[in-house]
């Protein structure tokens, strides 16, 4: 089939894309890597399982997990002095190289039999420095090769490949992983990683940015240059903004314990995969692909909530997340557990949504740019560190009940984020006593 003709099948608003040849030439190499990373979901977390010494399994796969990610975190707020001048396009290249050398090295380590747990976890830390620089300078790029009118059709595009992956990636990581093994599937990644590097290389507004300049970025006056992950001064300036409304502060505390809270569960799924149902792969593949595949849906569904208030469908949200955890804790057999997940998976998909739209009400339209930068900056840890935690967790608890706990905890957060709100509402609606002259 031609090109013209596969184009035709497109909605209109994506067509013009395809006339960019930059643009055909890096969206399948940046879905190639958002699969990769989407079977890295179940690989990374399988490959641990199965090098971990006896009775230390918790242990490893929580702090692999947190090495596949915190180090992103440090990174975007550690190096933006010396990066976020850099060109996207440099960024973008930097970061898939590394991701390819180092997460490339583990499936040579495991054939040559010298994967040591701390080499593992070494590998994983160093190929997610850059990651979120990485991202930055991927989106960045979009809008040096795109004119504006055609940036969101190409946003969207690339952020459903990103939706699929975690659909796709898992279910087919748990077919996989039998067949060639955990290891070999991070190197799949890597391999993606290293297509993606290519291709960035081979872009004709690739290739000017590595000076910082392109035809580009000339014709429309942009500089060549990535918008960091993390805006540090606008940071500490939303942040001074944030302590001046304290309903803002209140979501922002909300978010962050709900994926701090999420994160021992991410640890923890695997191994009750393992230790409490005594499955393989595959059935770890299906809770993750159900879980995004009820996260897409959830997420379509946002704008319908959109004519709800917006606390109490967030808090409804939190509350609900954490109840769909607890019958793990209950023994539940596999069938029941799966379905709790993907309705847990479609009720979370709108929180992210809702969560920017309240920020976005509640802030003046000058100062959102630097709200919203403090937001990331406060966030970025909230996940890895509860990922970090989950290990011990789950050595002092087991996973089935770490995951009724952390259903529990989050049910716990969303009744007192309520009780807050509701004391909030009536301090404000209450008048203050008028003093009357002696």
């Amino acid at each position: 089939m031609t090109r013209v003709r596969t184009t035709r099948l497109l909605p209109q608003a994506y067509r013009p894309l395809f006339a960019h040849a930059d643009f055909r030439r890096l969206l399948p190499a940046l879905a190639a890597s958002d699969l990769g990373d989407g079977m890295s979901i179940v690989a990374v977390a399988w490959l641990a399982i199965e090098i971990a010494p006896p009775g230390q399994s918790g242990m490893l796969l929580g702090a692999a997990l947190a090495a596949y990610a915190l180090p992103g975190a440090a990174g975007a707020l550690l190096f933006g002095r010396w990066l976020r001048r850099l060109p996207a396009a440099r960024l973008l290249v930097a970061d898939s190289r590394i991701r390819a050398v180092l997460l490339g090295c583990v499936p040579l380590a495991w054939a040559a039999g010298v994967l040591h747990p701390v080499l593992y976890v070494a590998l994983l830390a160093g190929s997610s420095v850059l990651h979120a620089w990485g991202n930055a300078g991927r989106y960045s790029l979009l809008a040096q090769i795109l004119p504006p009118d055609q940036r969101l059709a190409a946003n969207a595009l690339v952020s459903s490949s990103v939706s699929a992956s975690i659909v796709v990636g898992p279910a087919l990581a748990g077919f996989l992983a039998v067949v060639v093994g955990p290891a070999w599937l991070i190197g799949l990644d890597a391999l993606s990683f290293a297509v993606l590097a290519a291709q960035v290389g081979r872009l004709r507004g690739g290739a000017a940015g590595q000076d910082g300049r392109g035809a580009k970025g000339e014709r429309d006056g942009e500089a060549a240059t990535t918008a960091a992950p993390v805006d540090a001064d606008r940071s500490a300036a939303g942040l001074r903004l944030l302590r001046k409304q304290p309903e803002l502060l209140g979501v922002l505390a909300l978010t962050w314990f709900f994926n701090f809270l999420y994160g021992p569960a991410e640890v923890a799924l695997p191994l009750h995969v393992t230790d409490d149902l005594h499955a393989g792969a595959g059935l770890l593949g299906l809770y993750w692909t159900l879980f995004g595949a009820g996260a897409v849906l959830g997420g379509l569904a946002a704008g319908a909530l959109r004519r709800f208030p917006l606390w109490p469908v967030t808090l409804g949200i939190v509350a609900g997340w954490g109840l769909a955890l607890v019958p793990f804790g209950l023994g539940a057999p596999a069938a029941v557990t799966l379905a709790c997940f993907t309705l847990g998976g479609l009720i979370y998909g709108p929180f992210t949504a809702l969560s920017y739209t309240l920020f976005q009400e509640r802030t003046p339209a000058a100062s959102l740019t630097t709200v919203l930068a403090a937001r990331s900056a406060a966030l970025l840890t909230a996940g890895p560190v509860g990922t970090a935690l989950g290990g011990p967790l789950i050595a002092l608890l087991g996973p089935r009940q770490v995951l009724a706990a952390s259903g529990l905890a989050t049910v716990a957060l969303a009744v007192i984020g309520a009780a807050i709100r509701v004391r909030g509402l009536r301090r404000v609606r209450t008048p203050a006593p008028v003093s009357r002259p002696t």
